[in-house]
């Protein structure tokens, strides 16, 4: 058979009242036209064109894909010529536009294929829901065409418009080639079409998403703080969403929002825990950046043999499995801001190549001989001592020197006390939210020895502990039962928010530790503080007197 013999509506399949459609040996669906505009305008709106685009394209390229997948067997082909060019047919059957193959004279250079899309309903449903574009708009049918062409010919076919009536053209145009035959032009456009740029591009709706939800998480917790009327001045979150009551995060707060307005790299330090990557976030918020990607990668987490191409991407039959092109995080990340934590831990080797990432602005994939441009902003993070890492030769001095432009130290949560009451309460609002638990706060005994506790795992400790205790609370306050041992037995220390205390103040609240601990077992406290009973028992009538004044 003939494409000229072809009538593809055989091909279709429909009975009334079983409301299965198929074509060939596939189910098929119908869309309305507008209902597929409108889910172009949400994405768009929602994570941005470049982000639409790149979902629209590949959606597209697999409906091409299976529609030759489909037309291989459906029908006896004469040659599989003809079945190479029916796609363009099966798209017109659906209704996607009016075709018009493009015919060169014989001798004259053409492409691999060229036609006219008359009527585009992408075109059309571009413009009712957003206006004339910039570009062409018609990513779902490039894709198509591209997904057809490349399993029909055994090779990648790249399909793209060279007028558009999304941009104000009086026709869309669509031309078909291999990348060899495109050179140069098609380099743009072909993060669109590679397989693995579906992962940057998930990465990019993640982030925003989480950005979305991170401001709607904030905005929930103050409403509910306004409804209630619960939490009081020292529970307000900073602008940020942060919880920021010490000077000493105050002044960390007011140094980020000040580096984020210049383009330049961020070393940001401090221990495990602290929130460096919450800090990373707010300088990407906050700068003119805010509208491109943020990507995070631990680079203590990537094995060594991976994290070259993990960071810079890597070309076709670079290495055994890789199949195909694929960026890298710095490709990833561009128009916006690469966050690499835990940069200690990268090895020598791949010191020497970040360095040049960061003096030239460029990359080069692994297997590639050519550079490609950076527009990132690198900000780095660690738990070590750089300096000292230096000093000792395990981290290059050229790179920490580029990396530390500025330098953002966290403290731990036991120098800023101040934040540990609002922090966990606020933890503790997200969490009975999530899990639809009615908890309202702690007791004072529990919120008491949350400030004894020294925290060594910081903010993310304290974080975890919180999730723990609304699983296990039987109340409607935690209780220091609910609470993890090591919280539970922390004994008071000698200093409170940075004051020291009189030594009767550290008796006193230690004494009665032991004894709670001990289940006001009055022996047991005596002999383990090595004092006579006579004398806890004198003690303790003392602080029930002095509590009763």
């Amino acid at each position: 058979m003939q494409l000229t013999d072809v009538d593809l509506y055989e091909l279709l399949d429909f009975s009334p009242g079983r409301g299965v459609i198929r074509m060939g040996a596939q189910r098929v669906v119908i869309f309305d036209a507008v209902a597929l505009g409108l889910l172009r305008k949400e994405l768009i709106e929602t994570f941005g064109s470049t982000v639409a685009r790149g979902i629209l394209t590949r959606f597209g390229y697999a409906h091409g894909w299976r529609a030759a997948e489909t037309l291989r067997t459906a029908l006896p082909w004469e040659s599989e010529r003809q079945w190479r060019i029916a796609g363009g047919l099966y798209h017109v059957l659906q209704g996607f536009f009016r075709l018009e193959l493009v015919m060169h004279a014989p001798g004259d250079p053409a492409p691999f294929a060229e036609s006219l899309w008359h009527d585009s309903y992408e075109a059309e449903q571009h413009l009712l829901h957003l206006g004339q574009f910039d570009e062409p708009v018609c990513w779902t049918l490039c894709g198509f065409g591209s997904g057809y062409l490349s399993f029909s010919n055994g090779k990648e076919i790249y399909c793209k418009e060279v007028s558009c009536r999304g941009q104000g053209d009086a026709v869309c145009h669509m031309v078909g080639q291999s990348r060899e035959e495109w050179g140069h032009e098609i380099e743009s456009h072909l993060p669109f079409f590679d397989r693995a740029s579906l992962d940057s591009t998930l990465q990019q709706v993640t982030q925003t998403l989480k950005k979305t939800e991170q401001q709607l998480r904030s905005r929930r917790q103050q409403l509910g703080r306004s409804q209630n009327g619960k939490g009081g001045k020292d529970r307000e979150p900073d602008a940020s969403g942060m919880i920021a009551i010490s000077a000493i995060m105050h002044k960390v707060l007011d140094l980020a929002r000040r580096v984020s307005q210049v383009d330049a790299a961020v070393l940001i330090t401090g221990e495990s825990g602290v929130g460096k990557e919450r800090i990373a976030q707010l300088i990407h918020t906050e700068s003119a950046r805010s509208g491109g990607p943020f990507i995070a990668v631990n680079c203590g987490a990537v094995p060594e043999s991976l994290l070259e191409s993990e960071l810079f991407g890597h070309a076709r039959g670079a290495f055994t499995g890789a199949t195909h092109d694929r960026p890298g995080l710095f490709e990833a990340a561009h128009g916006g801001t690469l966050f690499l934590d835990e940069i200690g831990d990268i090895p020598a080797a791949m010191q020497v190549k970040l360095l040049r990432a960061l003096q030239e602005h460029e990359i080069r994939r692994v297997g590639e001989n050519r550079t490609r441009p950076l527009n990132v902003r690198v900000l780095a993070a660690t738990n070590r001592d750089l300096k000292q890492e230096v000093e000792q030769g395990r981290f290059r001095r050229d790179v920490y020197y580029r990396l530390r432009v500025i330098e953002i130290h966290i403290p731990a949560l036991q120098e800023r006390r101040d934040d540990i009451l609002p922090l966990a309460r606020e933890f503790l609002a997200d969490a009975t939210q999530r899990m639809g638990r009615n908890i309202t706060g702690f007791t004072p005994q529990a919120a008491d020895q949350l400030l004894r506790y020294s925290w060594p795992g910081n903010v993310r400790e304290l974080h975890n502990a919180l999730e723990g205790a609304v699983v296990l609370a039987n109340g409607n306050r935690i209780e220091i039962g609910d609470l993890p041992e090591e919280i539970r037995h922390a004994l008071p220390g000698p200093l409170t928010s940075g004051l020291v205390r009189s030594l009767a103040e550290i008796e006193r609240e230690y004494i009665l530790a032991v004894f709670a601990a001990n289940g006001s077992n009055q022996a047991k406290t005596a002999a383990q503080l090595k004092i006579g009973t006579a004398t806890l028992y004198r003690k303790l009538r003392q602080y029930k007197a002095s509590e009763g004044k």
